[in-house]
């Protein structure tokens, strides 16, 4: 797959073409690293583990399903993140992709910035303790509470939506006695490489302002002139699971032709460009994701090279990676039900979760890896289909994968690279308890988000 390639692929029917999967790996038992967290590795006995703790004891005092985040990644990954772009540079992790109050405190410690886009996401950052002013605020429709809370927090920035939200923003602001950071996202009209859900960039879609029609020039004139705000910068966000970088030069292109705009006409030149997030990860061995360091050169000179043309300062790049960073961390580790072949088609694999703890595979076609992790097996592939245990069909969590022909009920096996929006959008289908997040760490595990309990479903039912 190149990196333009992404892994929703295209729309299909349930029963695959013969021949739409790829060969199965010479070695079932080999764990491609590339795809999983980095302190995963099979020991002796041929148990996978994880910060040093074997997955079977895991299971045994956390259950299934679960997500097993890898602390140890992802601070390495927030430093990686951070060093690449430099100080001359701001990186907000995407809080949206997975938040938790041991998160924010990692980012924190790190040296990141949050980015938030409700206000269960900005309640969650203040109270434990990220600086309002490291923190921004998205959102296509924000509520006037939620703006309210934004602007009496201090929030570092709010990413105006819409010409109302200029206006509300502006409103609250000035009733607060303050002036308000803002950026203004724009629609750059770029179509990125990705599945047409995530696409968020091209002018038929609720994010942004267009630029299209002089749209988004006459947002920054409007914000200009209200001194309640003070206007830092364009925000542009093309999409997400993104390898090719062609996308982003399109839109830093007409980003900066924009801010040239601004400066020939209002005599300002806007300090800041935001380009987002949306930088893919390896969900399969086939995926090719780029290193922070290539995307932070990659990125830098793509702006600086459009200044220049335009005669422009090269204003402070922010980026927003969220997927990029929380998503190869973790694994989802599901106990294996009931195995059924289907004579000339593929074995399905029944786990004790599924489409409520991983939506991804149903709502984008999304491709996953899997492997069995309570043992090693010497069996032949077989070609299986890893599902859940809801009322859908559609309930499906690997579309296709090969797994040893001897896998059994009892067995554990497990989903790599569930980091990024699989708790963030879990459900209680069918009255599922969302699974626990586990913190592990130099041989420590630890619960950040414990499972929910058939009590706290209750609670909520007041009938």
């Amino acid at each position: 797959m190149s990196r333009s390639a992404h892994p929703a692929g295209p729309r299909h029917a349930d029963v695959l073409p013969e021949g739409h999967w790829s060969a199965p790996p010479a070695d079932l038992n080999t764990l491609d690293e590339k795809v999983w967290a980095r302190t995963v590795g099979r020991n002796d006995e041929g148990i996978v583990t994880v910060g040093g703790i074997e997955v079977t004891r895991l299971a045994e005092e956390f259950g299934t399903p679960a997500y097993f985040l890898d602390e140890t990644d992802f601070r390495a990954r927030c430093r990686a993140w951070a060093e690449a772009f430099g100080k001359d540079a701001d990186v907000f992790y995407a809080g949206k992709a997975f938040l938790s109050r041991a998160v924010v405190r990692w980012l924190k410690e790190e040296g990141l910035n949050l980015d938030v886009c409700s206000g269960g996401e900005l309640a969650t950052a203040l109270d434990a303790g990220m600086p309002a002013e490291r923190i921004a605020f998205h959102g296509n429709n924000k509520s006037d509470g939620e703006i309210r809370r934004a602007v009496g927090a201090g929030v570092g920035r709010i990413v105006l939506d819409s010409f109302q939200e200029i206006v509300r923003v502006a409103h609250v602001a000035q009733e607060a006695g303050v002036r308000q950071r803002v950026q203004i996202r724009v629609t750059v009209g770029v179509e990125a490489h990705t599945h047409e859900f995530i696409a968020t960039a091209h002018e038929d879609q609720k994010f942004g302002i267009a630029l299209a029609g002089g749209q988004a020039a006459e947002a920054v004139r409007r914000a200009l002139r209200l001194d309640s705000l003070e206007l830092i910068g364009i925000h542009s966000h093309i999409g997400s699971q993104i390898f090719d970088m062609a996308g982003f030069e399109v839109s830093a292109r007409r980003v900066v032709q924009l801010l040239a705009e601004v400066r020939d006409e209002h005599g300002v030149e806007l300090p800041e460009i935001d380009l987002g997030g949306g930088l893919g990860i390896a969900y399969t061995s086939d995926d090719d994701p780029r290193e922070p360091h290539e995307i932070a050169k990659a990125l830098g000179e793509i702006v600086t090279r459009e200044c220049e043309a335009a005669g422009l300062r090269t204003p402070r790049i922010s980026v927003e990676p969220g997927r990029a960073i929380v998503g190869p961390t973790a694994f989802t580790l599901y106990e294996v039900g009931t195995v059924k072949p289907l004579e000339g088609l593929r074995t399905y694999v029944s786990v004790d979760g599924g489409m409520s703890d991983n939506i991804r595979t149903a709502l984008y076609d999304a491709e996953y890896s899997v492997a069995l992790v309570s043992r090693t097996s010497d069996a032949e592939p077989m070609l299986s289909r890893v599902v859940g245990k809801h009322c859908e069909s559609g309930d499906i969590v690997v579309k296709d994968a090969f797994l040893p022909a001897d896998l059994a009920p009892g067995d554990l096996i497990a989903v790599p690279a569930t980091g990024a929006y699989c708790r963030s959008m879990a459900s209680n289908y069918n009255h599922a308890l969302r699974p626990p997040v586990v913190a592990v760490r130099d041989g420590a595990a630890r619960v950040i988000v414990r499972r929910e309990t058939e009590e706290d479903l209750l609670r909520l039912d007041v009938g």
